[in-house]
């Protein structure tokens, strides 16, 4: 049986007809903005921006949690940081990429974008420091 899909419709041009998006695409829509911001590694789940596209909305679901009340959409990331990044500061930049990819790619508003940093991926040079 096929899964029901949750959709919006975002915009309506008469008689010729709609345009519908479904909760998925805005999903992979902030989860591909998130992982473009300098000082985040990848989606909680080791999820780089290179697999985002692939792996579907379905497996992101850990990751970003995205939902729509009155028109409004409310994001939910699940971040790995880079580090030595600036937590407070990418965090920002997080939430305004996502909040403006959203409202450019669909035209719905952003009501709020939640960051939580699930942990810190080290590079292989800082690894041998400390451990």
């Amino acid at each position: 049986m096929a899964e029901k899909r949750t959709t919006y419709k975002i915009k309506e041009f008469g008689d010729k007809g709609k345009v519908i998006i479904s909760e998925e695409i805005i999903t992979v829509v902030a989860a591909l903005a998130a992982t473009e911001v300098e000082g985040i590694a990848s989606l909680a789940g080791n999820i780089t921006h290179d697999q985002v596209g692939k792996v579907g909305a379905k497996n992101l679901s850990k990751s970003m949690k995205v939902s729509v009340v009155d028109d409004a959409v409310s994001v939910d990331a699940n971040l790995m940081m880079e580090y030595g990044k600036n937590i407070i500061k990418t965090s920002q930049n997080v939430q305004e990429k996502i909040r403006t990819s959203i409202e450019s790619m669909t035209g719905m508003s952003v009501s709020d974008v939640n960051v939580h940093i699930a942990g810190v991926e080290m590079d292989a040079q800082t690894q041998q420091y400390t451990g």
